[in-house]
């Protein structure tokens, strides 16, 4: 099997801590696993929780990974005055390097999947990444890729932003017949390579109440229900739009698949409302699998052993399901 990477994220938050206690309950020594960051970030969080670093084999490239664990050391130094729970250029550095290095080991082909740990926004701009808002839009920059979007899931929900990181104001200006329309091809298309053919794909209104014929909006009437048409006329298995305040309840009852949501809260709410601590994302659209934890760095708890490492074991679950093409 291919290795799978794991990335360190911000070593000032919890992703270091996150990992290390995943790696402590116990992985799949048949597969390869590669941690990739700077090591530094391990052992300063190792310290910090009174852990013993697990053994790891240094690697120089993915290829020469073997199963088990394996590090390969990616980013700057260790900072003089680095500190947990900081925002600080050199572990924004070393946060992006580790993506990027696990994105060309995914591209080349040398890994089978990523699994990344949370990055802190403004580290990044203290970095001088100033066009990389996250991890989609450094995936994005480094693929190619034009259509991209993020699916949470949690058990009993699977959730599909129209868009993400929009203010509100640009993000209902972005509700138009033909992004609707791409944005259910796209899910259509990821989630079949990904092992759910023809997935039931519910849409959410955008206005209180579907709009109310009209009373309360003119989008679900003039854009929302166009694209759906769209795409059903193509063969997608498209519902809606249906009112967002029963649309998540209607899918934990099995109606749909997945839920396309018409920005970013009415989707992260719905999620971590409903299960948070087991909740994960993927992003669609790119020529690689990448998941991810469905939290931040934490900057409040970081350092002290508080992190909830939940969501990384399952983030690694979704990982191996779609990189082997048997999401359900």
């Amino acid at each position: 099997m291919k290795p799978i990477a794991l990335t360190l994220g911000d070593p000032a938050g919890i992703g270091p801590e996150v990992i290390l206690k995943t790696l402590r309950g116990g992985v799949d020594q048949l597969v390869p696993w590669v941690l990739v960051g700077p090591r530094w970030a391990l052992e300063r969080t190792a310290e910090a929780l009174n852990y013993s670093l697990p053994s790891l084999r240094s690697i120089e490239a993915f290829g020469a990974a073997t199963p088990g664990l394996n590090s390969l050391e990616v980013g700057p130094p260790q900072p003089e005055d680095f500190r947990f729970g900081a925002v600080q250029a050199a572990c924004g550095a070393a946060a992006v390097q580790a993506v990027e290095h696990a994105a060309r080991g995914c591209i080349e082909g040398d890994a089978a999947a990523m699994v990344t740990a949370p990055i802190h926004k403004e580290a990044l701009q203290a970095a001088g990444y100033v066009e990389d808002i996250g991890h989609q839009e450094i995936l994005a920059r480094l693929t190619g890729a034009t259509r991209t979007a993020t699916m949470l899931m949690t058990p009993g929900l699977k959730v599909v932003h129209l868009s993400t990181h929009k203010s509100l104001f640009d993000a209902v200006c972005f509700v138009r017949r033909e992004t609707v329309f791409d944005k259910l091809c796209l899910i259509d298309e990821t989630l079949g390579t990904w092992g759910m053919v023809r997935p039931r794909i519910g849409v959410a209104a955008l206005n209180p109440h579907g709009g109310e014929g009209g009373l309360l909006g003119s989008e679900e009437a003039e854009e929302i229900r166009p694209a759906v048409v769209d795409a059903q006329q193509r063969g997608i298995r498209a519902t809606g739009p249906l009112p967002a305040d029963s649309i998540f309840n209607r899918a934990i009852a099995g109606e749909f698949d997945v839920v396309l949501a018409l920005y970013h809260d009415q989707g992260h709410i719905a999620i971590k409302v409903h299960d948070f601590h087991q909740s994960t994302t993927a992003t669609l659209g790119l020529p690689l699998v990448r998941t991810s934890v469905d939290h931040g760095t934490a900057f409040d708890i970081a350092g002290r052993g508080m992190a909830d490492a939940t969501g990384l074991g399952e983030a690694i679950k979704v990982a191996l399901a779609i990189s082997s093409s048997t999401l359900s």
